[in-house]
């Protein structure tokens, strides 16, 4: 006998996905997480383009996650031509990267994840029971907007960071405003930990799992690191990402799948506590215990909670940057010149949802013969079907509604940015 659990559409994700899970006889035959969006041919755009041209196409990738994309591109030119940013550039494209950080974590944690939690279809539905709690979030999102603005020029797409530094330093003035801010938003993350630790637990699915995340040698950051560290104990380095994600074509997807010594792995919030929550702030520490985040864990719903944490984290963190800022008296400062020459150059850095990379190969005119842009969302997409599988057969005499919400439940956690995740697949 064949059964088939079937989502056409995945709601409150960003993109175009579904997906669909087949049983025989009540053992769970196959699982696709179907990714049907376009081809985004991002990569191929930029090959043949000028050096400085790059990080503002590929910003266009997401408009959730821009800021990741354009400062990852940025940080791999710089690799390439050798070029030292200088440590206030530093410091600004730190805050910057909290900032989009604050701003995603904050839309999925109040916007897209809770309603699931509390049985409502959307976060507006949840708004006509619960404003505060979405107004809260909303007040959230907003200060990662902010700082973006601030820093990036802009709220989505930045357009202030560029090779070398920035196009125009920020005021000191601005940055008093945006500490202000700041301490508004360490106040309104603490109200969010005593919401969100009021929410039901998600405990039907668990599954031992492999989590990798990029090093940043000595704090818990998002921007600069060189080595992905992984939970089976071993270190990839950052050229080397390749050995890490071995993207492959599959049938059902626009986008490919990665496994790493043959088996699935994640990347993201979860990823990042598990490796890396020692190096998070007592505050931090003490919302884990609130929100009874304990790791490793083998729940991937546990992501909503680790986002959270972030998210508290990245506020206070960031208030840090500012105060920083301050006090070594900000000053306007051009960006370096760069010395074009023949090479490549590969970073990773840590987007919201996981590691990305990104690698470019220039000629000595400085244009671009070769793009490879890898998301955390491509890299995750085996092991949520990796999820679904294990959940359904833990349950697998449940109402076919039950596990539609769970299976959706389980992909929303991931935070899943499912444009991203899509590249040129050749037929074969």
């Amino acid at each position: 006998m064949t059964k088939t659990i079937k989502i056409d559409h995945l709601a409150r994700v960003e993109g175009h996905g579904g997906i669909t899970v087949t049983l025989e006889n009540g053992k769970v035959d196959q699982v696709h997480f179907d990714i049907f969006e376009g081809a985004r041919l991002i990569e191929a755009l930029v090959v043949g383009r000028p050096w400085a041209d790059i990080p503002q196409i590929v910003s266009r990738i997401c408009a959730i996650c821009s800021a990741a994309h354009s400062l990852t591109a940025i940080k791999a030119i710089e690799n390439a031509f050798d070029l030292k940013a200088s440590p206030q550039t530093h410091t600004l494209r730190d805050l910057l990267y909290r900032g989009e950080s604050i701003e995603s974590h904050a839309l999925h944690v109040f916007l897209l994840a809770a309603p699931d939690y509390l049985n409502y279809p959307s976060a507006i539905a949840l708004a006509a029971d619960m404003p505060e709690a979405v107004q809260l979030g909303l007040r959230l999102k907003k200060l990662g907007n902010t700082i973006q603005e601030v820093i990036g020029g802009r709220a989505v797409h930045p357009v202030n960071a560029l090779i070398g530094g920035f196009g125009k330093t920020p005021s000191f003035e601005q940055l008093v405003a945006l500490r202000r801010d700041l301490q508004q938003g360490v106040k309104g993350c603490e109200s969010m930990m005593e919401v969100l630790a009021t929410l039901p637990a998600a405990d039907f699915i668990h599954a031992p799992t492999i989590y990798a995340a990029l090093d940043t040698a000595g704090e818990y950051g998002y921007y600069h690191g060189t080595d992905i560290r992984t939970t089976s104990g071993k270190t990839v380095p950052r050229n080397d990402y390749r050995k890490l994600t071995n993207e492959q074509p599959v049938a059902h997807s626009h986008a490919k799948h990665s496994h790493y010594d043959h088996l699935p792995f994640m990347v993201g919030s979860l990823a990042r506590v598990t490796l890396f929550g020692d190096k998070l702030s007592d505050k931090a520490k003490a919302a884990m215990v609130k929100l009874a985040l304990k790791t490793p864990s083998n729940n991937p719903m546990d992501n909503n909670k680790a986002q959270a944490v972030e998210l508290l984290y990245d506020v206070e963190y960031a208030l840090e940057l500012v105060e920083k800022l301050l006090r070594n008296k900000i000053k306007p400062e051009a960006p370096l010149p760069v010395l074009v020459k023949a090479g490549t150059g590969t970073a990773a850095s840590e987007a919201p949802r996981g590691i990305l990379f990104h690698s470019y190969t220039f000629d000595k005119t400085g244009h671009c013969t070769a793009a490879d842009v890898i998301t955390p969302t491509a890299q995750n997409l085996a092991c949520a079907e990796y999820h679904f599988r294990a959940m359904v057969e833990q349950n697998p005499q449940a109402e076919t509604s039950v596990l539609k919400k769970q299976l959706e439940m389980i992909a929303r956690a991931y935070d899943p940015c499912i444009s991203c995740s899509v590249h040129l697949v050749e037929k074969r």
